[in-house]
């Protein structure tokens, strides 16, 4: 049985690659330490803890890797699900064992694990009827039509730089390896789970699942994963320190401690937070406390240990 607190922390892609001069393996690795050092401060303070994270840049160098192995050699191109298992293993790995160093070093015995995790989506999800998330390399629009007719893609053109595939971000349903997880947490075990979101699939019909080509936001599947778990916290570890207001503009106003109906006020406004980065944050954390979670933190690696402290990040509660 879980005899302490349990946190699902969802780490965001600068927790693995910094910037695009830090983008080999290595780089990631080193990344992955630091992020990991971090949660350690949290296992060290008592927390159980469910990881997930981010994988787009990884999924786009697989996804380039394989178009350029395709065009140079006539290999296989790899299907966009199999990137996401191929992520889940290899951040899996980086994340695991920096950690397990990590705790070594603090002479704490906690087990780390990772679980290759699918997380169904309904074939029905409205966005699957207007697929938007651009992924994989330029082509010119003879390769795009042609990949259209004969591989059934959704292409579109990119701001005059070339044509790119997109695909739906349908929303998550349903952890699939959620009792494998629940066990592992209850029995103490870290367990890196839910990685990039999860591996899209969806249910045939008869109870059996398949892979299909989406992307599933990692903040809402982590959101989703500390709702079926009953996590005592969600924790967002992102860029910045703190949520502001008015983002990046002179009355930017960052904020200690915000309630439900206050972060459904300021989303609602649509001013505040920018859509691609800290608006889907902020929305996971709604979904999170309006299914009876008890709080909320949206904070930097840097700083978790010192946000769990009541220093600094910014607390998300029900009231």
């Amino acid at each position: 049985m879980k005899d302490n607190k349990v946190a699902v922390v969802a780490i965001g892609g600068n927790s693995l690659i910094k910037d695009k001069a830090h983008q080999t393996v290595e780089d990631q690795y080193q990344a992955a330490k630091e992020t990991t050092m971090h949660i350690a401060d949290m296992i060290e303070a008592g927390w159980n803890v469910a990881i997930g994270h981010g994988n787009g840049p990884q999924v786009g160098f697989i996804l380039r890797r394989s178009e350029i192995a395709h065009k140079v050699e006539g290999l296989h191109e790899v299907p966009l699900d199999v990137c996401g298992a191929d992520t889940q293993g290899a951040i899996g790995y980086s994340l695991q064992q920096t950690l397990q160093n990590e705790l070594r070093r603090r002479n704490l015995h906690k087990p780390v694990a990772t679980v290759i995790t699918q997380v169904e989506v309904s074939k029905d999800d409205p966005a699957f009827q207007n697929p938007s998330k651009p992924i994989g390399g330029f082509m010119d629009e003879e390769e795009a039509r042609l990949r259209a007719r004969d591989m059934g893609w959704n292409v579109v053109e990119d701001a005059g730089r070339g044509w790119r595939r997109v695909v739906a971000s349908p929303l998550p349903r349903k952890v699939v390896e959620l009792e494998a997880v629940q066990t592992l947490i209850d029995a103490g075990v870290i367990v890196v789970t839910v990685g990039g979101g999860g591996i899209p699939v969806i249910d045939v019909g008869d109870g059996t699942y398949q892979g299909i080509a989406a992307v599933i936001d990692k903040d809402f599947a982590s959101s989703l994963l500390a709702q079926l778990i009953q996590a005592d916290l969600f924790l967002i570890s992102t860029a910045v320190e703190k949520v502001a207001l008015n983002f990046g503009k002179p009355d930017q106003k960052e904020i200690d401690r915000m309630t439900l109906a206050e972060a459904k006020a300021y989303l609602a406004e649509g001013v505040h937070f920018a859509k691609g980065s800290m608006a889907p944050k902020i929305q996971a954390i709604i979904w999170f406390l309006e299914t009876g979670g008890k709080q909320a933190i949206i904070t930097n690696p840097e700083n978790i240990g010192r946000a769990l402290r009541g220093e600094t990040g910014t607390w998300i509660v029900p009231e």
